[in-house]
C-alpha cells in the first residue's frame, strides 16, 4: 500500500510540473542554480588540489627544509628576520645523523617579493633579464628530483675545485640558444665566463599557465656561486631521509643538533624552523576552506531561493487541490496518505531540480576543463552525491508545511470548496 502510494504521489508531482510548467520551470531553476554552483566550484577546488599535490610531490620525496624560519604562510616577525643565519656547516653536521639520506645547503640571489631575480645572463648578442642564480653542493641530485632535459649536473670534484660550470634552466637556455644546444657553449655572468654542461626540464607550477619563473634560473657549484656573491651567507637546508616512518626522528635529531650548535638554553624557543613540501599544502587546505565557505554562502543563497519557490508552489497546488484532498479522504485516505502525497511532490520537484543542476554544473565543468586547461578542473563523485541528497533536504524541509497544511484540512470543509 506505502509503495503504491508513493508511486502514485509521484507521478502526481510530475503531473504537476507538466500541467504548471513556467511555475515548475522557475521553481527548479532556483534549485538548479545553487546545486550547480556547487558542483562547479567543488570541481574547481578539485583540480587546484590536484595542481597542489602533485607540485608538491615534485619538490622532494621525503624532504625536510631547514631555513631561519617558515617564509610562506605569513610574514615573519622582528625576531625571525633577525635570527642568526644557518651555516654550511650546520648543513655538513645533518649529513652523520640517523636515517639522512644526503643534505644539500644551498644559496639563492632572488627577489622574494617579486620571486624573480636579479641578474642577467649573455651570449653573444642574446641576454636575458631576471634570472634566478642558485648554487647547490653535487648533493643536489640527491635531494630533489632533478629532470635534465640533456647534459649533466656538475661532480663533486668540479664543486670541490670551483669550476666555472652552469646548469641553465629550461627558458634560459632557449632564450640564449634558440637554435642550438647549449651544451659546451659559454655564458656570462655578471662579469665571469662558464660553460653550460645541463638543461633542466621545465619545473612543475602549481597555478597558472605560461613561463614559470623557476625556468629561468641559472644553477652553480656552491663554492662557484660562493665566488660570485660572497655576501649571500643565508642557506636554506634540504634535508633527504630514507622513510617516511623516521619523518618525526629526523626532524628531533636536527632540532637537538641545531640547538647545540646554535647554543640555545633549555627555557629558549627555537631560532630556526624545520618544515617540509607538506607545509604547502597545509597553507593551500587553509586557502580552501575559505573558499569552500564561499561556495557553501553562494550556493546557500540560490538554494534559499529554490527552497521558497517550491514552499510557494506546494501551497499554490494544495489550495488548487482542496476540493481533491477532501474526496481523497472521504475515500479513506489518512492524514498520513495526504501527508506522504505532498512531501513526495515537493521531494520530486527538488530532486528533478538537483539531477538538472548536477548535469549543469558537470557540463561546465567540462568547459571549464578545456577552457581553462591549467586548472585541471575534475568532478567530486562526492560532491555530486552530496549536491543530490541537498536538494532532497531542501524538498524535505521546505515541503513539509505545505504537506501538513494539506493532511490538516477537514474534510467536509475541502469539498465544499469551490
Amino acid at each position: 500500500m506505502r509503495l503504491r502510494d508513493s508511486k502514485e504521489s509521484v507521478l502526481l508531482a510530475l503531473d504537476t510540473l507538466r500541467k504548471n510548467k513556467l511555475r515548475s520551470g522557475l521553481t527548479i531553476l532556483g534549485i538548479s542554480i545553487g546545486i550547480s554552483t556547487v558542483i562547479l566550484i567543488s570541481s574547481a577546488i578539485n583540480g587546484l588540489n590536484g595542481n597542489i599535490s602533485q607540485f608538491v610531490n615534485s619538490l622532494g620525496t621525503n624532504d625536510l627544509w631547514v631555513f631561519r624560519f617558515v617564509p610562506f604562510g605569513k610574514r615573519p616577525t622582528t625576531e625571525e628576520l633577525n635570527r642568526r643565519q644557518l651555516t654550511y656547516e650546520d648543513g655538513m653536521a645533518m649529513r652523520s645523523l640517523p636515517y639522512v639520506v644526503a643534505v644539500d645547503p644551498g644559496l639563492f640571489l632572488q627577489n622574494f617579493q617579486l620571486g624573480i631575480g636579479d641578474v642577467s645572463l649573455k651570449h653573444g648578442t642574446r641576454e636575458i633579464q631576471n634570472t634566478i642564480l642558485s648554487g647547490d653542493t653535487s648533493a643536489v641530485t640527491q635531494t630533489q628530483d632533478i629532470e635534465l632535459l640533456e647534459g649533466r649536473m656538475w661532480t663533486e670534484s668540479e664543486e670541490q675545485r670551483s669550476a666555472k660550470v652552469i646548469v641553465l634552466g629550461h627558458d634560459s637556455a632557449e632564450d640564449l640558444f634558440p637554435d642550438e644546444s647549449p651544451l659546451g657553449k659559454e655564458v656570462e655572468c655578471e662579469g665571469s665566463i662558464f660553460t653550460v654542461i645541463g638543461v633542466l626540464a621545465v619545473q612543475p607550477q602549481p597555478f597558472g599557465s605560461g613561463r614559470n619563473t623557476a625556468d629561468n634560473q641559472a644553477y652553480f657549484p656552491l663554492p662557484t656561486f660562493r665566488e660570485l656573491h660572497p655576501e649571500i651567507k643565508d642557506f636554506w637546508i634540504t634535508v633527504k631521509y630514507d622513510n617516511p616512518a623516521h619523518k618525526a626522528l629526523v626532524i628531533e635529531e636536527i632540532r637537538e643538533l641545531l640547538r647545540v650548535r646554535r647554543g640555545l638554553r633549555v627555557e629558549q624557543d627555537d631560532n630556526f624552523a624545520i618544515f617540509g613540501p607538506d607545509s604547502l599544502t597545509r597553507l593551500w587546505n587553509s586557502l580552501t576552506s575559505g573558499l569552500f565557505l564561499f561556495m557553501v554562502a553562494v550556493s546557500s543563497v540560490g538554494l534559499m531561493v529554490g527552497g521558497v519557490g517550491v514552499m510557494n508552489i506546494m501551497l499554490v497546488s494544495v489550495t488548487e487541490r482542496t476540493r481533491e484532498i477532501g474526496i481523497r479522504k472521504a475515500i479513506g485516505a489518512t492524514r498520513n496518505n495526504i501527508l506522504v502525497q505532498f512531501t513526495l511532490e515537493a521531494l520530486t520537484l527538488c530532486a528533478v531540480g538537483g539531477v538538472l543542476g548536477i548535469l549543469a554544473g558537470s557540463l561546465f565543468t567540462l568547459i571549464l576543463h578545456f577552457a581553462v586547461p591549467f586548472l585541471h578542473a575534475a568532478l567530486s563523485l562526492a560532491w555530486v552525491f552530496i549536491a543530490f541528497v541537498v536538494s532532497c533536504l531542501i524538498g524535505l524541509v521546505f515541503g513539509i508545511y505545505p504537506a501538513w497544511k494539506a493532511a490538516s484540512m477537514d474534510p467536509i470543509e475541502a469539498l465544499r470548496y469551490e
